[in-house]
């Protein structure tokens, strides 16, 4: 089984000179030969709000069905799990909700200043969905949207 996900990210148009993420990449999670085994791949990668205190609030959305976080196949799905974390070098956050905001979140370190990241990214597919996955090359695509808070 091969999996990929593809990122995009979009800034809420009135406000996208306030707020922005960077150094997003794609997620490759390769052939998967120990399916029993949850597989977490995390990115550091750069949340900025130029606003006052540097809040910012985080929506993401998958390409499954109704935004839901899966993969396809073509004939088959396998679903994924989105966090996030306001460090950057972590491997588990706070759990998304497709098309929900995660609110109140807040930055205080200008990483387009200093070029350096401060959030992460994780996907996660669970063991235990691999386990009854049919074979196969998996791709979707994970928007985050970023807006002022």
């Amino acid at each position: 089984m091969l999996a990929t996900l593809l990122l995009a990210a979009m800034p809420v148009p009135a406000f996208a000179q306030n707020v922005q993420i960077t150094q997003l990449s794609d997620v490759s999670f390769g052939a998967i030969t120990n399916v029993g085994i949850d597989q977490v791949r995390s990115q550091s990668v750069c949340a900025y709000s130029g606003l006052l205190g540097g809040r910012y609030s985080l929506t993401a959305t998958g390409s499954g069905a109704g935004g839901a976080f899966t993969l396809s196949n073509g004939a088959s799905v396998l679903p994924y799990e989105v966090q996030w974390n306001t460090s950057a070098g972590q491997s588990s956050g706070t759990n998304l909700v497709s098309g929900a905001a995660l609110t109140g979140q807040t930055v205080l370190l200008s990483c387009p200043l200093l070029q350096v990241t401060n959030s992460s990214l994780i996907i996660i597919l669970r063991g235990a969905a691999l386990t009854t996955a049919t074979a196969g090359n998996y791709s979707g695509t994970l928007t985050i949207m970023l807006a002022a808070n």
